[in-house]
């Protein structure tokens, strides 16, 4: 473990994974030591963490008496960032339920398979999705569906507004057919009558079905454990411990909760440190997410490279008052060169970038907190955590020599899902997960990715790494954006292939073959360049390779 002696002074080298039995005790504890603080703020309302308790237990109660969900019964939430995300998230879990992330975006053909091997008992849904549910219960059997506007939360008479000019003005919410749907203010309020019942939950029980295409793609459930979760809480708390303040801190939280890096930096850590979560909605909305953050005195904020990128494209960030502005944390894709400069350059704050997977629940490592420049590394792996680097044989690599990347720690999943074949696959009985991607590690301990395996491009031999090439082409002051991949070839097995996004307009094809022939090696310098209005992502702004292919 040489990256121990480059730890930052005071930076323990294991953390207590059994910190809180549950993530349930976790909530309570937190709850009534901060009672009055703000825990989130939603289009201008507030509910703070004594208010996120007791509707939390309200829900708990109503799915024990009404729904009559067992401990051990899994519920599926599928919103995008509203109040009523985290008082279901946490009423799941003092009922003893297992939450299954959902993301709303999905169509019904990817909803049903995620859900084909899950026994969802009970869905809670934003109604501008209903229709899409109610497609998918033709195929899936849903017992119980729970459906909520945008504005519930907002109190009267603000609710009614937002909701009428939701559903009737922008016409926002399709028509759907659910049989008899429950509404969420009525389980609240059915709930708030009815008395919750004591359950028992362990670290070993299972708190979260977290959707993941895995090292291979297929889509998959990873089954991470409340002691998962709380370890890796533990884990990002002491990576970060000397930059927050407990009960003072405001985060934006612009990207999706049921994102697993999101939900666990953001909604985890948070409810921990009773900071106050700024709930964006609509990340995509650049201007109206900059307009909110111009009227928040916010702390730290997470993100991927793209929502960073598009805001330090806009005007209205650099207006934006950081003077109580103490970190921007970037994850779920590599951050680049131009974005982290350019957020240090409006903020005056270093992006701290960390590596993850939902595998590992999902921080693995993150640069030092006294970072101060971008060096292109995911820095050290986290307290209690484990890494080594194997080539194709399985042999350690040496310093600086790319292998695959395996991780250890009490964060590592506890497999897949009704899914042993995958299982072995990636995590071995010593619990060693199998990463899939490419790293090297320096003699000091710093871990720098260099790509996914299965993104590799692999010509006349030789290996290319999208992310290498990538960065060199997003050197261009005229390029947005840009994204690699490997197409068939005849003479090589493989081309490389670039699809770039321009400012302008004013680039050619010779010029983006030109800069790359200028820095790269014959092999690795594109051979295909095509121009595109935009690149295509998912919710979270990371760029789909496989589509490009």
């Amino acid at each position: 473990m040489e990256w121990l002696s480059s730890y930052p002074e005071g930076m323990p080298a294991e953390i207590d994974p059994d910190a809180y039995s549950s993530l349930k005790e976790l909530f309570m504890v937190s709850c009534e030591k901060f009672g009055t603080h703000v825990a989130y703020e939603h289009m201008g309302a507030e509910i703070t963490f004594a208010q996120t308790f007791k509707l939390a237990r309200d829900f708990a109660a109503f799915c024990q008496h009404k729904l009559d969900l067992q401990k051990g019964d899994c519920i599926g939430l599928m919103m995008p960032n509203m109040m009523q995300y985290p008082i279901a998230l946490f009423g799941a879990w003092m009922a003893g339920l297992t939450v299954v992330n959902i993301n709303p975006l999905y169509t019904p053909e990817e909803i049903i398979a995620q859900l084909s091997q899950i026994d969802v008992r009970c869905v809670v849904v934003i109604e501008n999705f209903a229709k899409t549910l109610s497609t998918v219960k033709k195929t899936i059997a849903i017992p119980h569906v729970i459906v909520t506007g945008l504005g519930d939360m907002l109190g009267f008479p603000k609710a009614n507004i937002a909701n009428f000019i939701i559903k009737y003005v922008k016409r926002l919410v399709p028509r759907y057919s659910l049989a008899t749907p429950i509404s969420f203010m009525s389980v609240l309020s059915q709930g708030a009558e009815c008395e919750l019942i004591p359950v028992s939950l362990s670290g070993n029980d299972v708190a979260l079905l977290q959707p993941t295409g895995g090292t291979t793609g297929a889509p998959k459930s990873a089954m991470l454990t409340h002691r998962n979760l709380v370890a890796n809480v533990e884990q990002i708390g002491a990576w970060i411990r000397d930059v927050l303040v407990e009960g003072e801190e405001i985060i934006v939280t612009a990207l999706p909760i049921y994102h697993i890096f999101s939900l666990v930096v953001n909604i985890l850590l948070f409810m921990r440190e009773g900071g106050t979560n700024i709930l964006i909605t609509d990340p995509r909305d650049i201007s109206a997410l900059i307009q909110k953050l111009q009227t928040t005195h916010f702390t730290l904020m997470t993100g991927v490279n793209t929502l960073y990128n598009a805001m330090t494209l806009d005007p209205g960030f650099k207006k934006c008052d950081f003077s109580s502005f103490k970190l921007a944390i970037a994850g779920g894709m590599p951050a680049s060169q131009k974005v982290a400069e350019a957020v240090r350059a409006i903020t005056g704050r270093p992006l701290i970038e960390g590596y993850g997977l939902t595998e590992a629940s999902p921080v693995v490592s993150a640069l030092p907190m006294t970072a101060l420049h971008y060096d292109g590394s995911i820095g050290f792996p986290l307290p209690s955590t484990n890494v080594k680097i194997l080539d194709d044989s399985g042999s350690l690599c040496p310093a600086d020599k790319p292998g695959e990347l395996f991780v250890q720690g009490p964060q590592v999943m506890k497999g897949y899902y009704k899914n042993s074949k995958e299982t072995v696959g990636v995590l071995s009985k010593d619990g060693w997960l199998a990463t899939g991607d490419v790293a090297v590690m320096s003699e000091k301990g710093v871990i720098t990715l260099v790509d996914r395996k299965k993104d590799m491009i692999i010509v006349s031999g030789f290996n290319v790494y999208p992310n290498e090439v990538e960065a060199v082409i997003l050197q261009m002051p005229e390029v947005l954006e840009a994204a690699v991949v490997g197409v068939p070839c005849k003479e090589s097995g493989e081309a490389v292939k670039a699809v770039v996004v321009q400012k302008s307009g004013s680039l050619s094809v010779k010029d983006v073959i030109a800069h790359c022939h200028g820095q790269l090696a014959h092999y690795k310098t594109p051979r295909i360049i095509e121009f595109t209005d935009a690149l295509p992502k998912n919710n979270v702004g990371k760029v789909l390779r496989k589509d490009l292919r």
